[in-house]
Protein backbone atom coordinates (compact mmCIF):
# COMPACT_ATOMS: atom_id res chain seq x y z
CA UNK A 1 0.00 0.00 0.00
CA UNK A 2 2.50 2.20 1.01
CA UNK A 3 4.39 1.47 -2.39
CA UNK A 4 1.16 2.60 -4.53
CA UNK A 5 1.27 5.87 -2.55
CA UNK A 6 4.69 6.94 -3.02
CA UNK A 7 5.56 5.31 -6.17
CA UNK A 8 2.83 4.57 -7.80
CA UNK A 9 0.93 6.70 -10.72
CA UNK A 10 0.31 10.02 -9.85
CA UNK A 11 -2.95 10.94 -11.84
CA UNK A 12 -4.38 7.41 -10.28
CA UNK A 13 -3.17 8.16 -6.59
CA UNK A 14 -5.02 11.81 -6.93
CA UNK A 15 -8.35 10.33 -8.53
CA UNK A 16 -8.85 7.81 -5.84
CA UNK A 17 -7.76 10.27 -2.73
CA UNK A 18 -10.82 12.59 -4.41
CA UNK A 19 -13.27 9.97 -4.76
CA UNK A 20 -12.81 8.63 -1.57
CA UNK A 21 -12.82 11.63 0.50
CA UNK A 22 -15.93 13.41 -1.56
CA UNK A 23 -17.38 9.73 -1.11
CA UNK A 24 -16.27 10.13 2.55
CA UNK A 25 -17.94 13.31 3.30
CA UNK A 26 -21.09 12.42 0.84
CA UNK A 27 -21.41 9.67 3.16
CA UNK A 28 -21.23 11.48 6.45
CA UNK A 29 -24.09 14.21 4.53
CA UNK A 30 -26.33 11.03 4.47
CA UNK A 31 -26.17 10.29 8.43
CA UNK A 32 -26.46 13.70 9.07
CA UNK A 33 -29.73 13.75 7.23
CA UNK A 34 -31.04 9.84 8.50
CA UNK A 35 -30.38 11.77 11.82
CA UNK A 36 -32.62 14.81 11.20
CA UNK A 37 -30.33 16.99 9.99
CA UNK A 38 -31.63 19.68 7.44
CA UNK A 39 -29.32 21.44 4.92
CA UNK A 40 -30.42 24.59 3.39
CA UNK A 41 -29.25 23.61 0.64
CA UNK A 42 -27.42 20.58 -1.46
CA UNK A 43 -25.90 22.25 -4.10
CA UNK A 44 -24.29 24.26 -1.56
CA UNK A 45 -23.05 21.55 0.87
CA UNK A 46 -22.16 19.65 -2.13
CA UNK A 47 -19.81 22.67 -2.64
CA UNK A 48 -18.53 22.72 0.67
CA UNK A 49 -17.42 19.29 0.13
CA UNK A 50 -15.27 19.90 -2.91
CA UNK A 51 -14.06 22.91 -1.06
CA UNK A 52 -13.06 21.08 1.96
CA UNK A 53 -11.17 19.33 -1.28
CA UNK A 54 -9.70 22.37 -2.34
CA UNK A 55 -8.24 23.17 1.37
CA UNK A 56 -6.76 19.72 1.82
CA UNK A 57 -4.61 20.14 -1.68
CA UNK A 58 -4.25 23.70 -0.38
CA UNK A 59 -2.49 22.65 2.82
CA UNK A 60 -0.30 19.78 0.95
CA UNK A 61 0.42 22.50 -1.57
CA UNK A 62 1.88 24.76 0.97
CA UNK A 63 3.54 22.11 3.13
CA UNK A 64 5.61 21.15 -0.05
CA UNK A 65 6.62 24.61 -1.29
CA UNK A 66 7.88 26.06 2.31
CA UNK A 67 7.43 23.76 5.11
CA UNK A 68 9.36 20.81 3.58
CA UNK A 69 12.03 23.44 2.12
CA UNK A 70 12.31 24.99 6.01
CA UNK A 71 11.12 28.14 5.10
CA UNK A 72 9.25 28.37 8.01
CA UNK A 73 8.02 32.43 7.89
CA UNK A 74 7.67 32.44 4.83
CA UNK A 75 5.55 29.08 5.23
CA UNK A 76 3.54 30.74 8.26
CA UNK A 77 3.04 33.84 6.05
CA UNK A 78 1.77 32.17 3.56
CA UNK A 79 -0.83 29.67 5.26
CA UNK A 80 -2.16 33.10 6.98
CA UNK A 81 -2.62 34.33 3.82
CA UNK A 82 -4.02 31.28 2.49
CA UNK A 83 -6.48 31.08 5.26
CA UNK A 84 -7.94 34.83 4.47
CA UNK A 85 -8.07 33.96 0.98
CA UNK A 86 -9.76 30.96 1.69
CA UNK A 87 -12.20 32.76 4.13
CA UNK A 88 -12.74 35.81 1.45
CA UNK A 89 -13.66 33.08 -1.31
CA UNK A 90 -16.08 31.38 0.56
CA UNK A 91 -18.05 34.70 1.52
CA UNK A 92 -18.00 35.50 -2.16
CA UNK A 93 -19.65 31.74 -2.58
CA UNK A 94 -22.14 32.40 -0.34
CA UNK A 95 -23.05 36.36 -1.75
CA UNK A 96 -23.12 35.91 -4.98
CA UNK A 97 -22.89 32.52 -6.33
CA UNK A 98 -25.44 31.09 -3.89
CA UNK A 99 -27.74 34.21 -3.81
CA UNK A 100 -26.80 35.39 0.24
CA UNK A 101 -25.97 39.02 -0.52
CA UNK A 102 -26.43 40.43 2.89
CA UNK A 103 -24.27 37.15 4.90
CA UNK A 104 -21.78 38.92 6.81
CA UNK A 105 -17.99 38.02 6.52
CA UNK A 106 -17.86 37.14 9.73
CA UNK A 107 -20.65 35.18 10.30
CA UNK A 108 -19.36 32.95 7.32
CA UNK A 109 -15.87 32.67 8.67
CA UNK A 110 -17.19 31.82 11.96
CA UNK A 111 -19.78 29.09 10.80
CA UNK A 112 -17.53 27.57 7.93
CA UNK A 113 -13.71 28.16 8.39
CA UNK A 114 -12.97 25.11 11.05
CA UNK A 115 -14.29 22.99 8.53
CA UNK A 116 -12.24 23.97 6.25
CA UNK A 117 -9.26 24.35 8.25
CA UNK A 118 -9.16 21.11 9.37
CA UNK A 119 -9.11 20.42 5.62
CA UNK A 120 -5.64 22.38 5.37
CA UNK A 121 -4.22 20.69 8.13
CA UNK A 122 -5.21 17.19 7.25
CA UNK A 123 -3.64 18.53 3.95
CA UNK A 124 -0.72 19.32 5.39
CA UNK A 125 -0.24 16.10 7.48
CA UNK A 126 -1.13 13.75 4.22
CA UNK A 127 2.24 15.38 2.55
CA UNK A 128 3.95 15.03 5.86
CA UNK A 129 2.99 11.24 5.52
CA UNK A 130 3.96 10.76 2.52
CA UNK A 131 7.30 12.20 2.39
CA UNK A 132 8.12 10.53 5.25
CA UNK A 133 7.10 7.48 3.81
CA UNK A 134 9.05 8.45 0.29
CA UNK A 135 12.23 8.56 2.58
CA UNK A 136 11.84 5.39 4.35
CA UNK A 137 11.42 3.46 1.43
CA UNK A 138 14.71 4.81 -0.48
CA UNK A 139 16.74 4.53 2.22
CA UNK A 140 15.54 0.64 2.39
CA UNK A 141 16.22 0.69 -0.94
CA UNK A 142 19.59 2.32 -1.12
CA UNK A 143 20.43 0.04 2.14
CA UNK A 144 19.18 -3.34 -0.05
CA UNK A 145 21.11 -2.45 -3.37
CA UNK A 146 24.37 -1.79 -0.85
CA UNK A 147 23.93 -5.25 0.65
CA UNK A 148 23.32 -6.84 -2.74
CA UNK A 149 26.63 -5.24 -4.02
CA UNK A 150 28.95 -5.89 -1.29
CA UNK A 151 27.43 -9.77 -1.13
CA UNK A 152 28.25 -9.86 -4.69
CA UNK A 153 31.31 -8.67 -4.33
CA UNK A 154 32.02 -11.31 -1.08
CA UNK A 155 30.87 -13.99 -3.15
CA UNK A 156 33.24 -13.06 -6.29
CA UNK A 157 36.20 -12.97 -3.86
CA UNK A 158 35.02 -16.25 -1.96
CA UNK A 159 35.86 -18.80 -4.58
CA UNK A 160 38.96 -17.54 -5.59
CA UNK A 161 40.25 -17.56 -2.30
CA UNK A 162 39.31 -21.23 -2.08
CA UNK A 163 40.72 -21.96 -5.42
CA UNK A 164 44.13 -20.46 -4.17
CA UNK A 165 44.54 -22.52 -1.63
CA UNK A 166 43.45 -25.86 -2.97
CA UNK A 167 45.74 -24.62 -6.44
CA UNK A 168 48.86 -23.93 -3.26
CA UNK A 169 48.33 -27.12 -1.73
CA UNK A 170 48.62 -29.53 -5.30
CA UNK A 171 51.61 -27.31 -6.38
CA UNK A 172 53.43 -28.51 -3.15
CA UNK A 173 52.02 -32.68 -3.73
CA UNK A 174 52.89 -32.03 -7.30
CA UNK A 175 56.55 -31.84 -6.68
CA UNK A 176 57.17 -34.77 -4.09
CA UNK A 177 54.12 -36.91 -5.14
CA UNK A 178 52.84 -36.02 -8.19
CA UNK A 179 51.29 -39.53 -9.18
CA UNK A 180 48.49 -38.67 -6.50
CA UNK A 181 47.54 -35.66 -8.80
CA UNK A 182 45.08 -37.63 -10.89
CA UNK A 183 42.81 -38.76 -7.83
CA UNK A 184 43.17 -34.99 -6.41
CA UNK A 185 42.22 -33.07 -9.59
CA UNK A 186 39.29 -35.42 -9.23
CA UNK A 187 37.67 -34.57 -6.35
CA UNK A 188 38.43 -31.10 -6.70
CA UNK A 189 36.31 -31.11 -10.37
CA UNK A 190 33.59 -32.58 -7.93
CA UNK A 191 34.41 -29.33 -5.03
CA UNK A 192 34.42 -26.77 -7.70
CA UNK A 193 31.59 -27.70 -9.33
CA UNK A 194 30.00 -26.93 -6.45
CA UNK A 195 31.63 -24.02 -5.80
CA UNK A 196 30.63 -22.71 -9.10
CA UNK A 197 26.77 -23.52 -9.31
CA UNK A 198 26.23 -23.44 -5.87
CA UNK A 199 27.42 -19.34 -5.42
CA UNK A 200 24.73 -18.23 -7.64
CA UNK A 201 21.99 -19.16 -4.74
CA UNK A 202 21.44 -17.00 -1.74
CA UNK A 203 20.84 -20.12 0.10
CA UNK A 204 21.21 -23.68 -0.59
CA UNK A 205 19.83 -27.33 0.35
CA UNK A 206 21.70 -27.56 4.05
CA UNK A 207 22.16 -31.89 2.33
CA UNK A 208 23.99 -30.26 -0.69
CA UNK A 209 26.59 -28.55 1.57
CA UNK A 210 27.05 -31.38 4.18
CA UNK A 211 28.01 -33.50 0.94
CA UNK A 212 30.49 -30.32 -0.19
CA UNK A 213 31.85 -30.76 2.88
CA UNK A 214 32.32 -34.39 2.98
CA UNK A 215 34.36 -34.00 -0.39
CA UNK A 216 36.48 -31.37 0.88
CA UNK A 217 37.37 -33.38 3.95
CA UNK A 218 37.99 -36.65 1.96
CA UNK A 219 40.31 -34.23 -0.32
CA UNK A 220 42.41 -32.96 2.42
CA UNK A 221 42.70 -36.60 4.02
CA UNK A 222 44.30 -37.67 0.81
CA UNK A 223 46.44 -34.58 1.15
CA UNK A 224 47.89 -34.92 4.84
CA UNK A 225 46.75 -38.47 5.63
CA UNK A 226 50.02 -39.47 7.11
CA UNK A 227 49.77 -36.82 9.54
CA UNK A 228 46.42 -36.52 10.20
CA UNK A 229 43.98 -37.57 13.43
CA UNK A 230 40.79 -36.77 11.90
CA UNK A 231 37.44 -37.26 13.75
CA UNK A 232 33.89 -35.73 12.10
CA UNK A 233 30.63 -36.13 13.81
CA UNK A 234 28.40 -34.90 10.97
CA UNK A 235 24.72 -35.89 11.51
CA UNK A 236 22.73 -36.87 7.87
CA UNK A 237 20.24 -34.45 6.84
CA UNK A 238 17.69 -35.44 4.42
CA UNK A 239 15.20 -32.48 4.20
CA UNK A 240 15.86 -30.63 1.44
CA UNK A 241 13.67 -27.54 2.94
CA UNK A 242 16.63 -27.24 5.73
CA UNK A 243 18.55 -24.45 3.68
CA UNK A 244 21.60 -22.76 4.61
CA UNK A 245 24.07 -19.93 2.64
CA UNK A 246 26.41 -21.52 0.87
CA UNK A 247 29.82 -21.70 1.73
CA UNK A 248 29.85 -20.37 4.90
CA UNK A 249 30.70 -23.41 7.24
CA UNK A 250 33.44 -24.42 4.80
CA UNK A 251 35.71 -21.29 5.55
CA UNK A 252 36.25 -22.59 9.28
CA UNK A 253 37.15 -26.44 8.15
CA UNK A 254 39.10 -24.57 5.57
CA UNK A 255 41.00 -22.76 8.41
CA UNK A 256 41.26 -25.67 10.67
CA UNK A 257 43.55 -28.14 8.14
CA UNK A 258 45.18 -25.25 6.89
CA UNK A 259 46.50 -23.84 10.53
CA UNK A 260 46.64 -27.43 11.56
CA UNK A 261 49.52 -28.24 8.62
CA UNK A 262 51.36 -25.22 9.60
CA UNK A 263 52.31 -26.55 13.44
CA UNK A 264 55.23 -28.12 14.16
CA UNK A 265 53.57 -31.20 15.59
CA UNK A 266 54.05 -34.58 13.71
CA UNK A 267 50.33 -34.95 14.04
CA UNK A 268 47.55 -32.68 13.47
CA UNK A 269 44.33 -32.75 15.27
CA UNK A 270 41.23 -32.27 13.99
CA UNK A 271 37.59 -32.45 15.35
CA UNK A 272 34.37 -31.67 13.51
CA UNK A 273 31.24 -31.51 14.31
CA UNK A 274 27.95 -30.86 12.34
CA UNK A 275 24.35 -31.18 13.87
CA UNK A 276 20.83 -29.65 14.31
CA UNK A 277 19.75 -28.75 17.46
CA UNK A 278 16.28 -27.05 17.89
CA UNK A 279 16.11 -24.27 14.97
CA UNK A 280 19.93 -24.17 14.70
CA UNK A 281 22.70 -25.66 12.25
CA UNK A 282 25.63 -26.30 14.71
CA UNK A 283 29.09 -26.36 14.08
CA UNK A 284 31.61 -27.15 16.16
CA UNK A 285 35.61 -27.45 15.06
CA UNK A 286 38.57 -28.03 17.38
CA UNK A 287 42.44 -27.90 15.28
CA UNK A 288 45.71 -28.21 16.40
CA UNK A 289 47.18 -24.58 16.24
CA UNK A 290 50.28 -22.49 17.24
CA UNK A 291 50.86 -19.27 17.21
CA UNK A 292 54.02 -18.81 14.38
CA UNK A 293 54.94 -16.78 11.62
CA UNK A 294 54.52 -17.93 7.84
CA UNK A 295 57.11 -17.47 5.11
CA UNK A 296 54.98 -17.70 2.96
CA UNK A 297 53.94 -14.30 1.66
CA UNK A 298 51.60 -15.40 -0.70
CA UNK A 299 49.51 -17.28 2.05
CA UNK A 300 50.20 -14.28 4.48
CA UNK A 301 48.14 -12.13 2.01
CA UNK A 302 44.77 -14.23 1.67
CA UNK A 303 44.83 -16.45 5.03
CA UNK A 304 42.42 -14.02 6.44
CA UNK A 305 40.54 -13.52 3.65
CA UNK A 306 37.90 -15.85 3.45
CA UNK A 307 37.09 -16.26 7.33
CA UNK A 308 36.77 -11.96 7.02
CA UNK A 309 34.52 -12.54 3.97
CA UNK A 310 32.49 -15.12 5.80
CA UNK A 311 31.71 -12.93 8.65
CA UNK A 312 30.58 -10.45 6.35
CA UNK A 313 27.97 -12.39 4.85
CA UNK A 314 27.02 -13.92 8.16
CA UNK A 315 26.18 -10.65 9.11
CA UNK A 316 24.25 -9.95 5.88
CA UNK A 317 22.63 -13.11 5.57
CA UNK A 318 22.07 -13.74 8.62
CA UNK A 319 21.66 -10.93 11.04
CA UNK A 320 21.31 -11.28 14.67
CA UNK A 321 20.47 -15.13 13.55
CA UNK A 322 23.49 -15.96 14.10
CA UNK A 323 26.81 -16.92 16.69
CA UNK A 324 30.28 -16.85 16.31
CA UNK A 325 32.62 -18.14 18.73
CA UNK A 326 36.37 -18.40 18.68
CA UNK A 327 39.10 -19.37 21.27
CA UNK A 328 42.44 -20.54 21.83
CA UNK A 329 43.38 -23.36 24.78
CA UNK A 330 46.47 -26.03 25.14
CA UNK A 331 47.59 -25.54 21.62
CA UNK A 332 44.15 -25.92 20.30
CA UNK A 333 41.52 -23.94 18.42
CA UNK A 334 37.99 -24.14 19.11
CA UNK A 335 35.03 -22.83 16.79
CA UNK A 336 31.31 -22.48 17.62
CA UNK A 337 28.85 -21.34 14.78
CA UNK A 338 25.25 -21.78 15.36
CA UNK A 339 22.99 -20.43 12.53
CA UNK A 340 19.15 -20.08 12.53
CA UNK A 341 17.63 -22.99 9.93
CA UNK A 342 16.70 -21.11 6.92
CA UNK A 343 13.23 -22.54 4.93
Amino acid sequence: MSQYITGGNKLKVHITFCVAVLAFLLLGMYFLHVTGFRFNNLISAFTDCLFFLFCIYTGRWLCQKWYLEQRLILFFLYTLLACIGLAIFKWLLVCYVFNNPYAGFIEVVRDAMPFFLIGLVIGMLLKLIRTSLQKELQDAQIKAEQKEGEFSLLQSQLSPHFLFNVLNNLYGISIEEHERIPALLLKLSHLLRYTVYGDKKLFVPLKEEIEYIKNYIEFEQIRISDRLNLVTDIAPVNNTGIKIAPQVLIVFIENAFKHSKNTLNQEIDIDISLKITGNFICLLVSNSYQQQKNNDAMLNEGSGLGLANTIKRLDLLYGNDYELKQATENDLYHVELNLKIKE
